[in-house]
């Protein structure tokens, strides 16, 4: 009789509202159940050996937001709301607030189209507006990305869906770079070329298949200017694998007298 009046008790009334100790123990075990189905849900999905990360956790992500709302609903019911009368109750005011966050809206459905699509995955390198980064983690509304530069970003999703996104990872994880050479006319071309060929292939970064190539691109204004393709897996980080080639072309063409010449101007001074 005691513990059937205690667990009765009110513990604060708001209106027609009234929260007993009962709703809120049942609210707290409710919550304890939900947060235990989403561990279980989790091992299952990261089971599989055969589904790579990327995509468990945009399967396990996209599941979590669909049980986490259905959850937020029957646990409002178990409190004692009136779901019924408090929609109906707040519709102009939701109808007003979705008119001034629509932006934040329109964040949630792109989170949701990446998730679904899998277009953008965890780790991928990409490319938006101008910017290179590696995803770190997609959420519902925002993506965080870290940069060439160790910095983490967080994104709006709509950015990555209204915006030209370049995904340098998404069906393959190698790709293909390019460097561009000037050297003095009086060079070798043959030589040049023969090279530049070399200084990307002794590189362990570059790939031996596809080789790399050099390609003779144009007469420039003061220099030969040839581009060196090359293939690499280590996308995010190529500045380093480019930088380490330049020195080793520089050495290689100091080498073999060949120079790299700079623009000169003359100046005509007139007394």
């Amino acid at each position: 009789m005691i513990m059937n009046e205690v667990l009765q008790h009110s513990i604060f009334q708001i209106g027609d509202f009234s929260l007993s100790v009962l709703s809120l123990v049942k609210f707290l075990a409710y919550c304890a159940v939900v947060v235990l189905f989403l561990q279980i849900l989790k091992r299952i999905i990261y089971r599989p050996a055969k589904m790579d990360l990327s995509r468990k956790f945009a399967i396990y992500s996209l599941l979590k937001y669909v049980v986490l709302v259905v959850a937020f609903i029957f646990g409002l019911q178990i409190l004692g709301f009136n779901l019924s009368v408090l929609l109906a109750g707040s519709a102009a005011l939701l109808v007003g607030v979705g008119l001034g966050l629509q932006n934040l809206f329109s964040d949630f459905v792109s989170g949701i189209i990446i998730l679904i699509e899998s277009s953008v995955k965890v780790e991928d390198v990409i490319e938006v507006n101008g910017l290179v980064c590696k995803v770190q983690k997609i959420n519902l509304r925002t993506t965080t990305v870290l940069t060439r530069e160790d910095k983490y970003i967080i994104l709006p999703n709509s950015d990555l869906t209204r915006n030209q996104l370049i995904n340098w990872t998404h069906s393959n994880i190698r790709s293909r770079f390019e460097i561009a050479v000037g050297v003095d006319y009086s060079s070798d071309v043959k030589l040049v070329m023969s090279i530049l060929k070399q200084a990307a292939s002794e590189h362990p970064g570059v790939l031996s298949d596809p080789t790399p190539s050099v390609r003779f691109s144009d007469y420039g204004d003061s220099a030969l200017q040839f581009l060196i393709f090359f293939w690499s897996e280590e996308v995010f980080r190529v500045e380093n694998i480019k930088s380490e080639i330049r020195v080793r072309v520089f050495e290689l063409l100091r080498e073999n007298q060949i120079t790299i010449p700079f623009p000169q101007r003359v100046v005509h001074l007139s007394k």
